[in-house]
Formats: C-alpha cells, sequence, structure tokens
C-alpha cells in the first residue's frame, strides 16, 4: 500500500538537515530502524548527551518522531518519519543564514554522492545485481524536466519502505536523481527564455 507523502519545504527543516552528524541519523535510523540515543551512541561513536539534542532538533522539524509502541521507561525510541518529501524552500524565503546552511547542506549531500559513485565504480562488478545505475540524455522543456521529478517521487515512493516493513532479502539501498542541462550555455538560453 502506498504511503501519503507529505511535503516539507520549511526553513526549519532545511536547518535540521544542515549539520552532518543529524544526517548520519536519519541515516542510521533509515537504515537499521528505530533506535534510542543510546543505540545510537554506539552505532556512531558520538555521546549520548549530543545525541539528544540532535535528536530534538530533528523531532522539531518534523523528521524524526517517537515510536508509541516502544514508549516506557526513561529512553525514548525515535524513527525517521516516512512518506516526507523534502523540498529546499524557495530562495526568496530564506534569509542570508539560510541560504548559508543551504550552500552546508549542498556541499554535505554533494560530497557524499561523489563518495557514492566511486563505490558505485570500484564495486558493481562484484555487487551480484545489487548496484544498478543509468545514464541518459533527453531534450525536455522545464515543464517536461519538472514532470519527470514528481513521476520519479511517485516511483520512490512507491518503492519506499522503511527497514520494520522491508520483506526478506531485502537491503537498504540508495537512490539518486539529479538532472541538469547539457551545457552551461543551455541554462542561460533557459533562463533568457523564462
Amino acid at each position: 500500500m502506498e504511503e501519503a507523502r507529505r511535503t516539507i519545504t520549511s526553513p526549519e527543516a532545511l536547518k535540521a538537515l544542515g549539520h552532518p552528524l543529524r544526517l548520519r541519523i536519519l541515516r542510521q535510523l533509515g537504515t537499521h530502524g528505530p533506535a534510542t540515543s543510546t543505540t545510537l551512541s554506539a552505532a556512531l561513536g558520538e555521546n549520548t548527551g549530543t545525541l539528544s539534542y540532535h535528536l530534538r532538533m530533528l523531532e522539531r522539524a518534523g523528521l524524526i518522531e517517537d515510536v508509541p509502541e516502544r514508549t516506557g521507561g526513561r529512553e525514548r525510541w525515535w524513527r525517521g518519519v516516512r512518506g516526507l518529501d523534502i523540498r529546499r524552500p524557495a530562495e526568496e524565503d530564506l534569509s542570508p543564514a539560510e541560504r548559508a546552511v543551504a550552500v552546508e547542506l549542498d556541499q554535505l549531500r554533494l560530497d557524499e554522492d561523489v563518495e557514492l559513485a566511486r563505490r558505485f565504480t570500484a564495486g558493481h562488478r562484484d555487487s551480484e545485481g545489487w548496484m544498478r545505475g543509468s545514464r541518459s540524455l533527453s531534450h525536455l522543456t522545464k515543464q517536461e524536466l519538472g514532470e519527470f521529478h514528481d513521476e520519479y517521487l511517485q516511483l520512490l515512493a512507491r518503492f519506499s519502505r522503511g527497514p520494520e516493513e522491508a520483506p526478506p532479502g531485502s537491503q537498504p539501498v540508495l537512490l539518486r536523481w539529479f538532472g541538469l542541462p547539457a551545457t552551461a550555455t543551455a541554462a542561460a538560453d533557459e533562463e533568457g527564455d523564462a
């Protein structure tokens, strides 16, 4: 059953994502499922006080939530919120400080994507079908590119599962998509047409 997607475009979510440890927390929860600050501490090599602070920041931004069925005792169990479509706020809605956070987040994501591309290149032959990729070139209008992006998000939602719902034999799989003009002049021409 496909989950309803909730779009988040708030500067608070952007700020919450603009920290390397928070990204690691989200990746850990998304990969391994619910955890406490203690179990995250062991997995990430950080102290529980630091983790508790960052968990609260992620909770305030609506990116993680309590696990109600595991509530009780002193420690809270956390999980990533499923069905989120996190989008960057419009540039004009961001303060200069928020724009700086966006730049930092872009750099963190770029670093991760470059590392993933290296891992793909080095390991795809021995992956037994677990690494797949595609490259393409198409001539699209800006509207068609937006439609492609929206359909890609629908496809992701169709196949999106957390570790708690994962069927036997599944693994966490990192997926990436981005589209950009093939040349810098194409981007400049497109802006001139707008």
